[in-house]
């Protein structure tokens, strides 16, 4: 794609929006970067535009003025009227995946999913790097995919974690190998519906070719009735026992088409959640060209991922467990099945139109108590309390020192505290990230309790 001498805006400067405008510069389009927040909040971004020689343009119609080309940033959401007006009168407007995709060299194995995609990303990466096969690891975990793009090859792979947010604005981007993990109601605030956030994520397969490969949960409707519309060769993964063809669970032991592949006792991960991801990036990996027991022997070695059910801590007998990208109702409740009971969980952040009523079973069953922060909190006790019938208490702590001082205070010995949000994070913090260093900063902190 050739920007050389063309008026570009991108819109949004976060890390991929700011990685975009350094990727257009290079290229030498003329560009200007658009946000809704004044420069002055964004001090990372002055350093990244003065480089570029980028203008900053307040986000309105006059960012749009003279434009040839519209990026968008994953957190600018393209239905605003901005964009509506825009694309009417013929202006592109592109995802910053499918834009920095235009640079791209080499083949592209993607994961998408509500849950799971960042262990699944950077598990596909290791087995990927434990065969000997170039590789670069980014998308929607760690590196924008426009910082590296220019550094692939024709023999390389490149790895991304994509979500919907990026999916829904894929236009001609191929995948050669796709997977979807699982989909369960997320983004609904932003995508409107379930049925839209469900073909969001599915438009990830749409520019795949017959010599292609998409990797399906069997086990789930969803992704499971994507493969009526795939042009690729279908694989399959499930944790529920044997399939046809593809790679199962069954009685301790992971499968790879029918033979013995390894014990699941061998994944250092908890939870049942985790030996699925394995299963999917297992499957993903020998289709790249990963052999199955070097495979085998990368998951043994694979660290797992930060603030995804991440130890922290043991203090007085307690455990500290930080699983901040628990971001959705559906990754809190993996969260709290990788556990058995004892648990002190703290819920609440910033709510996604979420339903936290499927929560209260597994509450109810293992957890002592359930502290609440955040913007959300009131919404979850409406959920919770009926469900609950007083079953277990609920606490309304407001933010994350509060919650762990009445955690540290009422936990004992074999007991467990876990951070499993259920809600985004933007209410007090700026990130899940930002908001697990807080909580691993907290517990860090704690006091050991007097004797």
């Amino acid at each position: 794609m050739d920007v050389n001498g063309l008026n570009c805006t991108v819109f949004g400067l976060g890390k991929s929006g700011l990685a975009t405008v350094a990727l257009l510069a290079r290229r030498g389009a003329v560009v200007r970067a658009s946000d809704q927040r004044p420069l002055a909040e964004i001090p990372e971004a002055a350093a990244v535009l003065e480089a570029a020689r980028a203008r900053f343009v307040p986000q309105g119609p006059e960012a749009m003025d003279g434009a040839g080309l519209a990026i968008l940033s994953p957190g600018v959401p393209p239905e605003l009227p901005l964009f509506a007006q825009a694309r009417a009168a013929g202006l592109t407007l592109l995802g910053d995946v499918e834009f920095a995709s235009r640079f791209l060299r080499g083949r592209v194995l993607a994961i998408t999913g509500s849950n799971g995609k960042t262990t699944t990303t950077a598990l596909c990466g290791h087995l990927l790097e434990a065969a000997g096969l170039p590789v670069k690891v980014g998308g929607n975990i760690g590196t924008p995919l426009a910082a590296f793009v220019e550094d692939t090859r024709e023999d390389s792979w490149t790895v991304l974690e994509l979500s919907s947010f990026q999916t829904q604005m894929l236009t001609s981007m191929r995948i050669h190998v796709g997977v979807a993990l699982n989909v369960t109601p997320d983004h609904l605030d932003r995508h409107g519906s379930f049925e839209n956030y469900a073909a969001a994520k599915a438009r990830m397969f749409a520019f795949q070719q017959p010599e292609d490969h998409a990797v399906l949960n069997h086990a789930d409707p969803v992704t499971a009735g994507y493969a009526a519309e795939m042009r690729a060769q279908v694989r399959w993964f499930q944790t529920s026992g044997p399939l046809p063809s593809g790679f199962w669970l069954q009685d301790g032991t992971l499968y790879a088409d029918g033979a013995s592949w390894m014990p699941a006792s061998e994944i250092p991960l908890r939870g049942l959640h985790n030996v699925e991801n394995v299963l999917a990036a297992g499957c993903a990996a020998v289709l790249a060209g990963v052999p199955l027991e070097t495979a085998r022997r990368a998951v043994a070695t694979f660290p797992g991922v930060e603030h995804r059910i991440e130890f922290v801590r043991r203090l007085g007998g307690v455990d500290y467990f930080n699983d901040s990208k628990a971001t959705n109702v559906d990754a809190a409740i993996k969260a709290l099945e990788s556990f058995d009971s004892g648990l002190w969980v703290i819920l609440g952040g910033k709510d996604k139109g979420s339903d936290y009523t499927p929560l209260a079973p597994l509450l109810r069953a293992r957890a002592r108590g359930v502290l609440l922060v955040g913007a959300a909190a009131g919404l979850i006790r409406s959920h919770l309390e009926p469900a609950l019938g007083g079953a277990t208490p609920l606490f309304d702590s407001g933010d994350l020192a509060a919650a762990l001082r009445e955690a540290h205070a009422r936990a004992r010995a074999g007991d467990t505290v876990l951070l499993a949000p259920a809600c985004a994070s933007f209410d007090q913090f700026t990130s899940y990230e930002h908001r697990g260093q807080v909580f691993k900063q907290l517990v860090l902190a704690l006091e050991e309790p007097s004797p």
